[in-house]
């Protein structure tokens, strides 16, 4: 697999936060947009599933694990950018909300986009996985041996 650009790195990355947030957070920083620009679907919200993958260890031989809902959708801004949304599960609005940021982020708003959507999603994911973390370390369990002496 050839090495991706900045560009798509970045479009990788806010693309997989948008899908990752909670619906109901990612609509209301959007909402907080204003006017958001008009669209023509591509490819209207379907609902589907995927076959997902697993590896016994991380490293062994690949085995279907099962199905997973997805909802896909692309639209096209009036202004000609497309985006595209695939979300985990069957909401709609999500997918569509995913698919609008990915094709707003690619006009002259990206910069706003980052400050007050995208930045505020990824600081509640990273204090999300330090809670997750710290409750795990409060769990964790050391096992030592201790030496008896000689025998």
């Amino acid at each position: 697999m050839p090495d991706l650009t900045r560009e798509q790195q970045d479009r990788q990355a806010w693309m997989s936060l948008a899908a990752k947030a909670p619906p109901a957070r990612l609509a209301a920083l959007m909402s907080t947009l204003g006017d958001l620009p008009g669209f023509e679907w591509l490819q209207p919200p379907e609902i589907g599933a995927v076959m997902v993958r697993g590896r016994s260890g991380g490293t062994g031989a690949p085995f279907n694990l099962g199905e997973m809902s997805v909802t896909r959708c692309s639209l096209a801004l009036n202004s000609g950018e497309v985006g595209h949304g695939w979300v985990q599960g069957r909401d709609k609005d999500h997918a569509r909300r995913a698919a609008l940021l990915d094709a707003m982020m690619q006009t002259g708003r990206a910069d706003d986009l980052r400050a007050r959507v995208l930045g505020p999603l990824q600081d509640q994911m990273r204090d999300a996985r330090r809670m997750r973390a710290e409750k795990a370390a409060a769990t964790k369990v050391e096992f030592f041996t201790m030496v008896r002496g000689e025998d």
